[in-house]
């Protein structure tokens, strides 16, 4: 099945699973940390693209962590190239405050945007997004800490502030305000490679039912099993097991496939 004529609803109706490279941006470099802090430059987010698409990723994350004004200039023109490149869907974001910060991402050619701050800050940026670009186009991030006993706090500020919002809660608004998908970082297993926050996931999964990204973690490709076998999540972000070539895309979906998890193994990108 070619995935290019294959869009990410239909994907996730027929229960077909998604594997996603993160590429978070520094100055125009793609950069690796643990648990949020201690960056390392680790390359060129072009040639890291290009790299992913041709090994059969179903899309592809960038995200500016540094959120400049200068920053968000340099993102747009890294964007533009990008596309210019790989048929694979970009979702871009970092430093989004209003819609006019959407429309700039999405002209300069990522299909979908993630938001995170601003939308804690102010809840009604996900409405708006929702109403003129369509939920499809809007991806809730969401950073956040195991506080112990069940609870798990929303961070925000690059994971620099905890809110005191528990997650779930915070969830359930963003969906009924139009999020059409979450991406769920868990800020203690970032960068670990001990595998995905299984409890923090499935507790999202029983909350809402908007499609559900995992993210942090992973360090093997048993990982991407495990969490695909445990939880209802439609797909799983990786980046540093792929910046450091420790697994390639094709791989994964390989040893997923062979687990008898749906996946698409084409390398043409899926598109929305």
């Amino acid at each position: 099945m070619c995935l290019c004529k294959v869009n990410k609803e239909r994907l996730i109706k027929m229960g077909i699973k998604r594997i996603i490279p993160c590429l978070d941006i520094y100055k125009g470099k793609v950069v690796k940390g643990i648990n949020f802090v201690g960056l390392r430059e680790v390359g060129d987010p072009v040639e890291y693209a290009v790299q992913y698409a041709k090994q059969g990723a179903d899309e592809i994350v960038m995200l500016d962590i540094a959120a400049t004004k200068e920053g968000r200039q340099n993102m747009l023109n890294l964007l533009k190239e990008t596309v210019k490149k790989v048929s694979v869907p970009i979702t871009a974001g970092g430093g989004i405050e209003c819609a006019e910060d959407i429309r700039m991402l999405l002209d300069a050619g990522a299909k979908r945007i993630s938001i995170n701050t601003a939308a804690v800050r102010r809840p009604e940026l996900i409405r708006e997004a929702a109403e003129e670009f369509g939920s499809k186009c809007v991806v809730l991030a969401i950073d956040c800490r195991d506080m112990g006993k069940g609870q798990y706090h929303v961070m925000i500020n690059g994971g620099k502030k905890d809110t005191g919002i528990e997650l779930t809660s915070w969830a359930s608004e963003a969906a009924a305000l139009g999020a059409g998908e979450i991406l769920l970082t868990s800020m203690d297993a970032d960068g670990a490679k001990n595998g995905y926050d299984i409890s923090m996931l499935n507790a999202l999964c029983r909350t809402v039912k908007i499609p559900l990204i995992a993210s942090g973690g992973c360090g093997t490709v048993g990982h991407f099993i495990k969490v695909f076998k445990e939880t209802e999540c439609d797909a799983a972000l990786a980046a540093s097991i792929f910046h450091y070539g420790d697994l390639t895309v094709d791989t994964v979906k390989k040893a997923l496939k062979n687990s008898g998890i749906p996946v698409l193994m084409d390398k043409e990108g899926a598109c929305v």
